[in-house]
């Protein structure tokens, strides 16, 4: 399409060019650009469309990228990049080798901080700003702001000599709609419209007559306070009482109203908080009227809203067999709870919410205090069932072993999007949660292999004591399928894996889902495996290469593990996961720790952080695909 500003843009100075009056086309022809490219290249639409007129207007006032923009988190960012000279590259954004998911300093030098996680840019910026940096401004979405990181920040902001400016954006939605008391306390912000204009006024006043020196500025937000008090019945604003200054609320989508608060405000000495109210989807109806799927809603047809959904198939996400597993458990014990992070939607738990409300607690994105609450809640008897995702939990790690595991707590940690996740890259990959998982005591950890194994493992962990994680990844699972030469398939046990394959060469130990993968690859090996290491064909009844799906990293299946290190001079670990401490790394220890020395090739993912791509790509790119995977026996075989 042949856009008349946005073709020309290639650097934030291009935009400085434009009269303001001009600006509101080019927000039009952004979000038409936006809606374009996504209806095609998948990505983050709705958090982006709310954030276009804000985006714009700092550009056009502050000198970037000397003054710094800390964007939280960067699914609001993509007008970001295209103003910062990635238009013509914005086809690839999320696709293998294209532009990175978020915002991302080593792809360019208008993106000042990584933000793939939520609620750090407040503490970010600070940083950057103390230590040097002219202009820094943290946007910040209300629901990133429910995380605790945020509250450390704000302290942090009152008590240190700064000029940060927070831009509190405001759509009261973070993925699914926000609850509790930080959003209900901004809607009463933005209730007082009669406050805020005359507060404004009396701010103005005061700085035309110079009454702003620190000592001063303290008295005039001490009246600031008692003029909310005549012209509202709303509490006390959090801003002010931590000494930093707040205006606003203000229309976040008027983008010339913001360039002009924007300057009057951006050279003030100390911190500032502007408040802007969005709506999140702003600009396409059918995001507008319906967030929570327009988050991220694949490919559509721009012109009816239609989502163009791939061919169904026969098996279930692994997120629904979490859900409606969860509800069949919590139908027949009424003391499991579900308690999740932001996520009710994104993990399924949105099935028991549906039916029992008030035993799904979504406490916003605060990944610690979901972890304590759990413990907190299991120690009055409940039976907690806490769904985080697995680069999400890293967060939380203190509260799991000083609130859960320390006093051995029977909560179920519920990992869901465990191993590599896709499109959005390195921040979002689970590789870690095994390796971190592991040292803790008391902590009993295990991973499916398929939907029915995650089914047993959910039913099994509500009767077992102490705490229990269970890790699976993102996309489809496949179903319990019988294999030629191994036991037949049985329930999930305590501390117990299974042999799905007999073998005289090599015995290959897998644990969680790489291990279909991993089935498919010995198939593959078996049929290569003549001319890989003799020219004589092996005969139909030869099994050179067994099998076992361990279940569990801990406890370690250790009958299977004195059958292995007994039989097999070659070991072969597979896992989803870091390489280093996790899966393969108990194995070793163990078979060292017991006598045995046999030869062990460790499969998983070496000392990297992992790009963005397809999972296929990725799986591919690390050798863990059946191809890679089939690679590596034959290799171990030859060696």
């Amino acid at each position: 399409m042949d856009y008349k500003y946005i073709n020309k843009i290639d650097s934030p100075a291009d935009l400085k060019k434009l009269r303001v009056e001009e600006l509101p086309e080019v927000c039009a022809e952004l979000r038409q650009f936006i809606i374009e490219a996504l209806s095609k290249n998948p990505g983050h639409l709705a958090s982006s469309l709310g954030a276009i007129e804000l985006t714009v207007a700092l550009h056009y006032v502050f000198n970037t990228p000397e003054d710094k923009l800390v964007w939280d988190v960067g699914h609001q960012a993509y007008a970001h990049k295209i103003l910062t000279g990635r238009r013509d590259r914005f086809h690839t954004n999320r696709q293998f080798k294209g532009l990175s998911p978020f915002t991302n300093p080593a792809e360019s030098e208008y993106d000042a901080f990584i933000a793939g996680h939520a609620s750090n840019s407040i503490s970010a910026a600070l940083g950057m700003n103390i230590g040097g940096d002219k202009n820094v401004v943290a946007i910040i979405g209300d629901g990133a702001l429910t995380g605790g990181l945020a509250f450390e920040g704000l302290n942090n902001t009152s008590m240190d000599k700064n000029n940060l400016l927070i831009v509190l954006n405001d759509n009261h939605m973070a993925i699914d709609p926000l609850k509790g008391g930080i959003t209900q306390y901004l809607v009463d912000l933005t209730t007082s419209s009669t406050y805020n204009k005359w507060r404004w006024r009396l701010y103005q006043l005061a700085e035309k007559l110079h009454l702003m020196d620190e000592r001063k500025r303290r008295a005039m937000l001490r009246r600031n306070n008692s003029l909310k008090a005549v012209f509202s019945e709303q509490q006390s604003n959090i801003f002010t009482g931590l000494n930093i200054r707040y205006f606003g609320p203000t229309d976040g989508h008027d983008v010339e109203g913001l360039v002009r608060i924007l300057s009057e405000i951006k050279n003030h000495r100390g911190p500032k908080v502007l408040h802007i109210i969005t709506k999140k989807g702003k600009g396409y109806a059918p995001a507008e009227n319906d967030q929570t799927v327009w988050h991220a809603p694949g490919e559509f047809n721009v012109a009816n809203g239609q989502r163009l959904t791939a061919n169904s198939q026969d098996t279930p996400l692994w997120q629904e067999v979490f859900g409606e597993t969860l509800l069949e458990l919590a139908k027949k014990n009424e003391k499991i709870v579900g308690i999740t992070p932001a996520m009710p939607s994104g993990c399924s738990m949105s099935i028991m919410q549906k039916e029992f409300p008030d035993r799904v607690f979504d406490v916003g994105i605060a990944e610690g205090h979901a972890v304590t609450f759990s413990a907190g809640l299991a120690k009055a008897g409940m039976v907690p069932y806490c769904n985080v995702y697995s680069t999400f939990l890293q967060r939380a790690y203190d509260n799991i072993v000083h609130d859960v595991a320390l006093q051995n707590l029977h909560v179920v940690l519920c990992i869901d999007r465990a191993g590599i996740v896709g499109n959005d890259g390195a921040t979002h990959h689970g590789l870690l949660d095994l390796a971190y998982l592991r040292p803790i005591p008391n902590m009993q950890i295990c991973a499916p292999r398929t939907a029915e194994d995650l089914r047993e493992m959910l039913t099994l962990a509500e009767t077992l004591d102490g705490p229990v994680a269970i890790r699976y990844p993102r996309g489809r699972s496949p179903l319990q399928l019988p294999h030629e030469g191994g036991e037949p398939s049985k329930k999930v046990e305590y501390g117990k894996g299974v042999k799905l394959r007999d073998g005289e060469d090599i015995a290959v130990l897998t644990i969680g889902s790489i291990g279909n993968a991993m089935s498919e690859a010995i198939d593959l090996a078996v049929s290569r495996w003549p001319l890989a290491v003799s020219e004589k064909p092996i005969a139909n009844s030869q099994k050179p290469i067994a099998h076992y799906d361990m279940r569990w990293l801990k406890p370690l299946d250790e009958e299977i593990l004195h059958e292995v290190g007994r039989k097999y001079k070659t070991i072969v670990t597979a896992e989803d996961g870091i390489i280093a401490g996790g899966f393969g790394s108990a194995v070793l220890e163990w078979m060292s720790d017991h006598g045995y020395s046999p030869r062990i090739i460790r499969l998983g993912v070496n000392d990297q952080f992992v790009e963005h791509g397809s999972t296929k790509e990725l799986y591919h790119l690390l050798k863990l695909d059946k191809e890679g995977l089939c690679e590596s026996l034959l290799q171990a075989q030859a060696k």
